[in-house]
C-alpha cells in the first residue's frame, strides 16, 4: 500500500526571547539541564547561548574613571597656565615672586636673579663733613626711602646725598645710630615708590649657603659679587663714634676700608680706643672698600646682613691691595631687634 501523505516540512521549534538577567534570582541547574532565572526554555546543543549582557555597573564605572582623567586634564591645564602667568614675563612682581622674597619663581636660585631682584633696592651714599667726604652703601627697607647703613659710613655728616639704581640724586637726613652695633638709618626726602628689599632670617644661615653682595666699592654703583658663607658668629670689633676722634667727625676713607680687628689683630688701620664688638657672618664674597653698608643676600633674594668690614691687605704704596676673600656682615636679625631703636633716634 502505498502511502501518498506529503512530508511534512519539520517546524523549527520556538524558543521565546531570553528575558533580561536578573541579579536577585538565582541560576538553577540540574543533571544535563540549565535552567535560566526568569524561567524560560533551555536551547538546544546546538544552538549557542548568547553572551550575557554586558553589567551595567562596569559600564558606569568606566563612564566614571573616563570623567575622572576629563577633570584632572582640565585641573592640570588650568595649573600650567597659572605658572605660566606668574613667570612668563621674568618680572619680580608679587604675583610672580617666590613667598616673601622678591626674586621671581624662574629666577630663584641664581646669582642673575638675586642680582636683577635686588640691585634696585641698593643706594650708594655720600657722606660730606669738614674733614672730606665718604662714600659707601645702603639697603632701602621701606617705599619712602627708610635706608639701612652702616654707622660708620655717616659718622660725623653734615650732608648727605643719595644716589639710588636708576641714576637720580636725593639728599637725606640721619634718623637715628647705633654704635654699639655700628648701624644707623637715614631717610630720603620727599621719596615715595622705591622698592624696598626683603629681610631675611639670618638664624636660618648655614655655613657653605651661597650670597650675593651687592654695593658702591670705590664708587661704582651697584656692584654684584658672590660666594658663599664662610663662618658664622665671628667677633668683629669696630670703632665707635662716641666724640673721641675716632669716628664722630672723621669720614669713612673708602680707599683704605673701616679699620676692625679680628682674633686679636687690627685690620685697615687703628681702631683707637673706644670700640664695640658684634658677632658677623663671614662670607669670601669680595667685598672692597665701598661696600659698607650694602647687602649680603640669600639665593631667594632677602637679605641676610648688612656688609660692615673687610680684610685688605696693604700695598708697598700704603694703599689696599684689595679684597682676599675676608669679609664681614652684620647679621639682619641683628638689624631688625634695633629697627624702633633707630627710628626713634637711636640706641638708648
Amino acid at each position: 500500500m502505498t502511502d501518498h501523505t506529503q512530508p511534512q516540512p519539520q517546524q523549527q521549534p520556538y524558543y521565546p526571547p531570553r528575558p533580561p538577567y536578573d541579579p536577585t534570582r538565582p541560576v538553577m541547574t540540574g543533571p544535563g539541564t540549565t535552567i535560566w532565572p526568569s524561567g524560560g526554555h533551555v536551547p538546544p546543543a546546538s544552538v549557542p547561548a548568547p553572551p550575557p549582557a554586558p553589567h551595567r555597573r562596569a559600564r558606569r564605572g568606566v563612564g566614571l574613571l573616563a570623567a575622572v582623567a576629563i577633570a584632572a586634564a582640565a585641573v592640570g591645564g588650568g595649573t600650567a597656565t597659572l605658572v605660566d602667568r606668574w613667570t612668563a614675563d621674568g618680572t619680580t612682581a608679587a604675583s610672580g615672586a617666590v613667598s616673601g622674597t622678591n626674586v621671581s619663581a624662574s629666577s630663584t636660585g641664581t646669582v642673575a636673579g638675586v642680582a636683577q631682584a635686588v640691585s634696585p633696592s641698593i643706594v650708594e651714599i655720600s657722606a660730606s663733613s669738614g674733614s672730606g667726604r665718604s662714600t659707601g652703601s645702603g639697603v632701602i627697607i621701606t617705599s619712602d626711602g627708610e635706608i639701612v647703613t652702616n654707622n660708620h659710613v655717616i659718622s660725623g655728616a653734615s650732608a648727605i646725598t643719595v644716589r639710588t639704581s636708576d641714576g637720580k640724586s636725593h639728599d637725606a637726613k640721619v634718623v637715628g645710630t647705633d654704635p654699639d652695633k655700628d648701624l644707623a638709618l637715614i631717610k630720603l626726602e620727599n621719596a615715595s615708590g622705591l622698592k624696598a628689599a626683603t629681610l631675611g632670617d639670618s638664624s636660618k644661615v648655614r655655613v657653605g649657603d651661597e650670597v650675593v653682595a651687592i654695593g658702591s666699592p670705590e664708587g661704582l654703583t651697584g656692584t654684584v659679587t658672590s660666594g658663599i658663607v664662610s663662618a658664622l658668629d665671628r667677633d668683629v670689633t669696630v670703632a665707635k663714634d662716641d666724640g673721641d676722634g675716632q669716628g664722630q667727625g672723621r669720614p669713612y676713607d673708602p680707599r683704605q676700608g673701616w679699620p676692625f680687628e679680628f682674633g686679636g689683630r687690627q685690620f685697615n688701620g687703628d681702631t683707637g680706643s673706644s670700640k664695640t664688638t658684634y658677632k658677623a657672618i663671614q662670607t669670601d664674597a669680595s667685598l672692597n672698600p665701598g661696600n659698607s653698608g650694602g647687602a649680603l643676600i640669600n639665593m631667594n633674594g632677602e637679605i641676610i646682613g648688612i656688609n660692615s668690614a673687610m680684610y685688605a691687605p696693604g700695598s708697598s704704596n700704603g694703599s689696599t691691595a684689595g679684597s682676599v676673600g675676608l669679609g664681614f656682615a652684620i647679621p639682619v636679625n641683628t638689624l631688625k631687634a634695633d629697627l624702633d631703636d633707630l627710628r626713634s633716634g637711636g640706641a638708648a
